[in-house]
């Protein structure tokens, strides 16, 4: 079964997805299974950095977690990752992010044969200038402008996109609401992950109860990987 099968097959069921984010600068290639045993899958990526190869085979040495690229850039892909959100930033109006990145690194993802999963990325506003803005040149969407935030989710869907991800940024100040979760959650069919901000199991159950089938944690998690089981207990 292909990871974005595996993917459907948990919405159906409302299986909740955890993700865990481990950021290219940050990482150590150390310990890595105990930094992970809880979540269903890791991305991996960044706003920066290109060291991809290294971590993504640390991760295959020392766990069985699927990884996903989670790339900032066309130098983070990694031919060995199980898979790629092949992200198109819908919250820009940066021709870069919506088309030009993807040219650049089309004809090597294709050849490469690595799962490749269409994601309607929609930045939203976490109470802090992140990485992603600056490197996106972009501005997120307000919290309160959940009609911006839905149509541009059904547009994503319309689009012919395989996943939503609502992200407010590595280490937002405010996670995304639950009132704009449930509101993407109500317009489009498609899985919906949700991650930034999210530092505490409660409000990561939020967001479950949106309607998001796939939380990530990032930040936080490199802070306490000592919390990783809190976190993964919130799947159940």
């Amino acid at each position: 079964m292909s990871l974005y099968a595996n993917i459907l097959e948990a919405q159906k069921h409302r299986r909740r997805l955890f993700a865990v984010l481990l950021d290219l600068e940050k990482t150590s290639l150390e310990g890595l299974n105990n930094r992970t045993r809880d979540a269903d899958y890791v991305l991996v990526g960044g706003s920066t950095g290109a060291n991809t190869a290294a971590l993504v085979r640390a991760l295959h040495r020392q766990t069985d977690k699927p990884v996903i690229l989670f790339p900032g850039n066309v130098q983070q892909f990694c031919p060995e990752a199980d898979a790629l959100l092949f992200l198109s930033v819908l919250s820009s109006r940066n021709a870069d992010c919506l088309i030009g990145q993807h040219v650049a690194a089309a004809r090597t993802i294709a050849q490469s044969g690595v799962e490749t999963i269409p994601t309607g990325y929609i930045l939203i506003d976490g109470g802090k200038r992140t990485a992603v803005m600056d490197a996106t040149q972009s501005e997120p969407i307000r919290q309160t402008d959940i009609r911006q935030a839905v149509d541009t989710a059904i547009a994503a869907e319309l689009l012919g996109k395989r996943l939503i991800y609502l992200e407010a940024g590595s280490g937002a100040l405010t996670p995304v609401s639950e009132h704009l979760i449930r509101a993407v959650r109500e317009a489009v069919s498609l899985p919906l992950m949700v991650g930034g901000g999210i530092r505490t199991p409660q409000m990561m159950n939020t967001a479950y109860n949106a309607g998001a089938d796939i939380v990530v944690v990032g930040n936080h998690l490199e802070q306490h990987p000592e919390e990783i089981e809190l976190f993964g207990g919130m799947r159940r």
